[in-house]
C-alpha cells in the first residue's frame, strides 16, 4: 500500500465568501457550493482543494475549535507576469480583502504578495520577475 497525496483541505467560515474568492483564483466549484457544507474543486495532475465549515468538522470533531493567532500555512499562486500580481492582488484588496503584503519585488527574483482568504489564510502571489 502506498499513500499517495490527493487534496488540501481547509476549514471555513463562510462557505459563500471562501467559494467566491478561490474562484476568483481560477478555481472551479460545482454550482450552488456556496450553500453547501463541503466543496471540492479539482486541480491539475487530480488533486483536489476542499472546503469543509467549521459546523461541518464539528458534526465529526465534537471539540474541534479554529485556530487562534497567525496561520501557518499558505496556498501559492504563481501568476502570469509581475503586473498580473500586481493587477489580483488590487483587484482582491478592492473586494474588501486583508492585503497582508502588498506587491514587491522579492530578492529571490519573484514579484511578490500576499493576501488573506476569508478566513486568514495567507494566499502567496508570485511571478518570476524578468531578467536584469
Amino acid at each position: 500500500m502506498t499513500a499517495r497525496f490527493n487534496a488540501i483541505g481547509l476549514v471555513v467560515s463562510d462557505m459563500a465568501a471562501s467559494v467566491t474568492f478561490y474562484r476568483r483564483l481560477g478555481f472551479v466549484f460545482p454550482e450552488g457550493s456556496e450553500g453547501e457544507p463541503h466543496a471540492e474543486a479539482e486541480l491539475p495532475g487530480g488533486l483536489r482543494l476542499l472546503l469543509d465549515t467549521e459546523e461541518t468538522v464539528r458534526s465529526f470533531h465534537a471539540g474541534w475549535q479554529p485556530p487562534t493567532g497567525g496561520g501557518r500555512s499558505s496556498l501559492a499562486f504563481r501568476c502570469d507576469g509581475p503586473q498580473e500580481v500586481d493587477t489580483l492582488y488590487e483587484e482582491l484588496v478592492a473586494a474588501g480583502h486583508h492585503g497582508e503584503l502588498k506587491p514587491w519585488d522579492a530578492f529571490w527574483g519573484q514579484r511578490y504578495a500576499v493576501v488573506a482568504d476569508p478566513d486568514g489564510n495567507g494566499v502567496d502571489l508570485f511571478a518570476p520577475l524578468p531578467a536584469q
